[in-house]
């Protein structure tokens, strides 16, 4: 009895110029979400991003969808870029720095709020993404403080809670006019980050429960 044989399927990949429009509307969005908070109405978004409603919808069915990508892509090429410079260098704190200017760049602390306040907390992606970003740069941490480079003292949270509180008042509140102060201010934390420590710190180390927290 003769074998039947199976049925090879295509894949089916997005086209480039949909993958093109997908990525101008997260660009897009994540500038006005910034300029203007998470209300922008989304026919504003299409339009800067140069592409129709309809085009915006088919890509995210609701405004917590958009959002909660613009959020993770965020998160993502901090993420990222704290990789890369520890790949290109060896050098964790010149990683941690490129983290930190990077979340700066990204508008992190504008944009990161937003995920109190528009939409579930506890989604995959989400979770995915903060969680890939908080083991990067607990790595990227305990290996600069292994190289002697970084205080001993500090942990993720305080980190991430300095960065939150320097880069950016919050979306909508004139951030664009911060940015020629932010990377100055970065630059001051960062410099009382290395080792040797010259202070005690009071307290206790803030922890990534503390920051959501915020």
């Amino acid at each position: 009895m003769p074998t039947a044989t199976p049925v090879q399927r295509k894949v089916t990949r997005p086209r480039a110029d949909a993958l093109r429009n997908r990525e101008r509307i997260i660009t897009a969005a994540r500038e006005m979400f910034v300029e203007y908070g998470p209300d922008v109405p989304l026919d504003e978004i299409a339009r800067r991003a140069g592409v129709g409603n309809a085009t915006v919808y088919r890509n995210f069915p609701d405004r917590d969808a958009l959002v909660r990508e613009v959020v993770c892509f965020v998160i993502d090429r901090t993420a990222r870029a704290a990789e890369e410079a520890l790949a290109e260098t060896g050098d964790a704190f010149a990683a941690l720095e490129r983290f930190v200017h990077t979340a700066a760049d990204e508008r992190i602390s504008a944009l990161c709020p937003m995920v109190s306040t528009t939409f579930d907390q506890n989604h995959p992606d989400l979770e995915a993404a903060r969680k890939r970003a908080e083991q990067t740069v607990e790595e990227v941490m305990d290996r600069a403080k292994a190289a002697g480079r970084l205080r001993p003292d500090v942990c993720v949270g305080d980190l991430m809670l300095a960065v939150n509180q320097l880069s950016r008042p919050p979306a909508g509140a004139d951030c664009i006019s911060m940015d020629r102060f932010a990377h100055r201010l970065l630059q001051l934390f960062l410099d009382g980050l290395r080792a040797p420590a010259r202070s005690v710190l009071p307290g206790t180390a803030a922890t990534m429960e503390d920051f959501r927290q915020t």
